[in-house]
């Protein structure tokens, strides 16, 4: 049988066509919800409804790496070589009925295809985003020099049109490592970075959409202590630390090394190999001489995310507690707190519940949730010093609460 190549540009045309009219909906919707509206105010709507759709591509991110669906289709872009699993309706037939419940399947290729497709719709709508701040850029770069004309004093303006630019990059670079996970075999090293990937676009399209809100709504940021901020920086440092950890345990599949709580295995210090659990650059199941790795490498990859994340929840109840008594900062503090119970409860379900699907994606929805309301609390306030002395001042205004 002829064996299909990894990478088949033939079906790139018509993937492209098809991102760009699942994208047309969003825009049409802003388009509706808008109407008379100015630019400024329809580039924030579009930003914060990019962002919720990156979000929910997040979500089936995980939805397709959970269910076994990233070798839905072994090629990339397409699937066999066409746009849709219909094309190649045929090839997968074949290779099912070879492993019936092997990676390719006609449900497992509808969903890595599904997942490919809402992909390249959030990519169009960020092209869109940064087309429409290049050109708000140039029309208020033209209304400023009317006004200097004038005599009227400049007033601020947009964010800077380089953040969509970065961002549009990032998005490419996230497709780039979505064709090497499909081409690695779902290397555990690609995959995990294809996760932390995708919540550092979650983080640039939250700041595009605190900063535009802010100027819509004619807000300020909400002044805070330096050493809140740094807090702020600390907790989400040691949040994403902590979702890489996560996302090694899922691509190497060792969240059922441990299958009690508190304890793993019956003990507080379970039998674990950490060299063979963090060889990074190796492929699945593998490690780099090519044997096996062992249950004890498993577990010490399962370990070693469940003993950070009792620092990880620590953290986020201190800093909630700590933004609860900052004005204009309540809301964040409020979903860091609801967020630190969800992922507790989420984590022990995986553990205790033999990894149950529903479980396992909203594990990851709020990992990136709690990514979401860290940039939000950072984007949304800036630090202040009186006299020397850092200081926190309560914003008035109670619209800054809310992107």
């Amino acid at each position: 049988m002829e064996t299909q190549p990894l990478y088949d540009l033939a079906p790139l045309a018509r993937l492209m066509l098809l991102g760009l009219l699942i994208a047309l909906g969003p825009l049409a919707w802003i388009r509706f919800r808008s109407r008379g509206a100015s630019p400024t105010r329809r580039l924030q709507m579009l930003t914060v409804l990019t962002l919720f759709l990156t979000f929910d591509l997040v979500l089936f991110g995980s939805f397709t790496r959970l269910t076994d669906s990233g070798l839905g289709c072994p090629d990339w872009p397409g699937c066999y070589g066409n746009a849709s699993p219909v094309g190649a309706r045929h090839e997968i037939a074949a290779a099912q009925e070879v492993m019936p419940t092997g990676p390719v399947t006609h449900g497992k290729a509808w969903v890595e295809m599904i997942h490919r497709y809402l992909a390249t719709g959030v990519g169009v709508l960020i092209i869109v985003m940064t087309a429409s701040a290049w050109v708000q850029r140039r029309m208020q770069a033209r209304a400023d020099a009317d006004a200097a004309r004038g005599g009227v004093a400049k007033v601020d303006g947009l964010p800077s049109p380089w953040w969509p630019t970065f961002t549009l990059f990032w998005v490419c670079l996230q497709g780039a490592f979505g064709a090497l996970t499909v081409t690695m075999k779902l290397f555990p090293a690609i995959v995990t970075l294809h996760l932390m990937g995708g919540l550092v676009l979650l983080a640039l399209l939250c700041v595009q959409a605190v900063q535009h809100t802010r100027v819509a709504c004619g807000d300020s940021a909400v002044q805070v202590s330096a050493g809140l901020r740094w807090a702020m920086w600390a907790v989400l440092g040691l949040l994403g630390l902590q979702v890489a950890l996560g996302g090694w345990v899922s691509t190497n599949y060792a969240v059922l090394a441990c299958s009690t709580f508190p304890t793993c295995q019956g003990s507080w210090w379970p039998d674990m190999d950490f060299g063979q659990g963090f060889q990074i650059w190796r492929e699945l199941g593998l490690l780099k001489d090519g044997s096996h790795i062992s249950f004890a490498g498993l577990t010490a990859i399962h370990y070693v995310h469940r003993l950070a994340a009792y620092a990880v929840l620590l953290a986020l109840g201190w800093l909630a507690w700590r933004l609860h008594r900052t004005a204009g900062l309540r809301s964040q503090a409020r979903w860091l707190a609801a967020l630190a119970l969800l992922q507790l409860a989420t984590g022990l379900s995986n553990v205790v519940l033999d990894w149950p699907l529903v479980a396992a994606v909203l594990h990851t929805g709020g990992a990136a949730a709690l990514v979401v309301v860290l940039t939000w609390g950072l984007a949304a306030s800036r630090a202040v010093a009186v006299a020397g002395t850092p200081i926190e001042i309560h914003a008035p205004a109670r619209r800054a609460e809310s992107v």
